[in-house]
């Protein structure tokens, strides 16, 4: 079973494990619920330019910006997208 971070610093923090933690959870999100590829990297590019993304961490909300594009009923906290 593989260990997951829980509490831990980031620079305690295994930046691969995340990724694949990540891209996993996306993957496993039922097709039905997930946004179309494009849109997703339009919702993606507007966090990118926004002041409010720091390490893939919204801090607006605290939500993971990857997780929250790749899904549907997402929305930004700022209208963005």
């Amino acid at each position: 079973m593989e260990r997951r971070c829980r509490r831990c610093l980031l620079e305690e923090f295994d930046e691969a494990a995340y990724v694949r933690t990540l891209k996993d959870h996306i993957e496993r999100t039922p097709q039905r619920e997930r946004t179309p590829e494009d849109q997703y990297a339009k919702r993606l590019e507007a966090c990118k330019a926004c002041d409010y993304l720091e390490a893939g961490t919204c801090t607006a909300c605290g939500c993971y910006v990857e997780l929250r594009a790749a899904s549907k009923r997402g929305k930004c906290p700022y209208k963005k997208w």
